[in-house]
């Protein structure tokens, strides 16, 4: 029975140190955007860029 008189208040610190890092993460945008990152991980930006025409022009007069 001394150990309810214990894990009561430990419990109900627990509770609201919860809802309160709930409550920050909410208001600091953490739940924004939920698909964004999701979709940023399968972008494939290994490729290499295409030079423009006038890039590819000044080469071909250089050779």
């Amino acid at each position: 029975m001394e150990s309810v008189y214990l894990l009561i208040p430990v419990s109900v610190i627990l509770v609201f140190g919860i809802a309160i890092a709930f409550w920050w993460s909410v208001r600091s945008g953490q739940f924004d955007d939920l698909e964004g990152p999701g979709f940023r991980v399968l972008m494939d930006e290994d490729q290499p860029k295409p030079l423009d025409d006038t890039k590819e022009a000044t080469k071909r007069d250089n050779v």
